[in-house]
């Protein structure tokens, strides 16, 4: 990693070139970006109400906890709502609607004490989001929902950078993960059963940097960064929007940050929308990115 660039007043394409190298991006709210969050805020609002969502988990049984959440995250994943907040955001933040494609936003959710990290909680370990089929061309999109601290954000781990990690990621297909995994992740409570990418080798998680930001603020990083769930003991569950994006010129010139030590197999380049019109990629492109899985002996 070279460089943390703030509100940075910089064109799309430099941008992506530099978090192609390595570079992270944090940018402080803005009228576009706390629309979003905004509207994710309301609606857990009114799933937990009269509790509040950063500390209902405090006075709900686990199992009706993650229930809830169940309920939550995909409402507001595909609310046609989120949709239109997410394209007036990356047009406002200097992205081509026309080049520019993004997939649906996750509503993460990291509840504090070891509460639930399970299934639809899941804390992530150490991981490249390159482990889980994605492109090397795609870039993260990280935004508070409320107030976050060091004790309950995301962490970085620079070193890895140009490192790579032994990891399971020849395990993982995307199209399986979808059929299979994807659904039931509302029964993984205590201890999560589904096969995914982790380290086969210890992570030093140290040196690391923990980006800090306002709710509505945004991290911007490449798939390709070594990032991990901070263990939550704020006492207060921390909610965040993730999206992705890619850009088509991009992904038809092969420029992307280096695979370091994926994989995987499958793509996920199948789900992104175009920002302008929500039309998918072209399909020849989603078949060039489509790794096949290994033949089985």
């Amino acid at each position: 990693m070279h460089a943390i660039y703030h509100d940075a007043d910089i064109s799309d394409d430099d941008r992506r070139e530099k978090l192609y190298n390595g570079d992270l991006f944090v940018y402080s709210p803005r009228p576009s970006t706390l629309a979003l969050t905004g509207f994710a805020a309301e609606l857990a609002r009114e799933a937990f109400a009269p509790l509040d969502p950063e500390t209902a988990q405090f006075e709900m049984p686990v199992e009706e906890y993650a229930a809830l959440l169940a309920e939550l995250k995909p409402r507001f994943i595909h609310h046609p709502e989120s949709k239109r907040l997410i394209q007036e955001m990356l047009v406002d933040l200097g992205c081509d609607p026309e080049q520019v494609y993004f997939d649906v936003p996750r509503m993460r959710s990291s509840t504090s004490n070891d509460y639930l990290t399970t299934g639809i909680a899941f804390a992530f370990h150490p991981h490249r989001d390159t482990w889980y089929s994605a492109p090397y061309c795609q870039l993260n999109w990280w935004l508070p929902i409320f107030a976050i601290g060091d004790d309950n954000g995301l962490a970085f781990h620079p070193r890895y950078w140009a490192t790579p990690v032994k990891n399971s990621s020849r395990v993982y297909n995307y199209a399986d993960w979808n059929a299979t995994s994807r659904v039931i992740a509302a029964t993984q409570i205590g201890t999560d059963t589904r096969v995914q990418p982790v380290p086969e080798e210890e992570v030093e998680l140290v040196p690391q940097i923990r980006p800090i930001c306002r709710p509505g603020g945004i991290i911007l990083f490449s798939g390709a960064q070594l990032h991990s769930s901070v263990p939550n003991t704020s006492g207060r569950t921390r909610f965040s929007i993730d999206l992705r994006t890619v850009h088509l010129g991009d992904a038809q010139a092969g420029l992307a940050a280096p695979n370091i030590d994926s994989e995987s197999t499958g793509t996920t380049m199948g789900d992104y929308l175009r920002t302008s019109d929500l039309e998918h990629l072209p399909d020849e492109l989603i078949s060039a990115y489509d790794i096949p899985k290994p033949a089985v002996a």
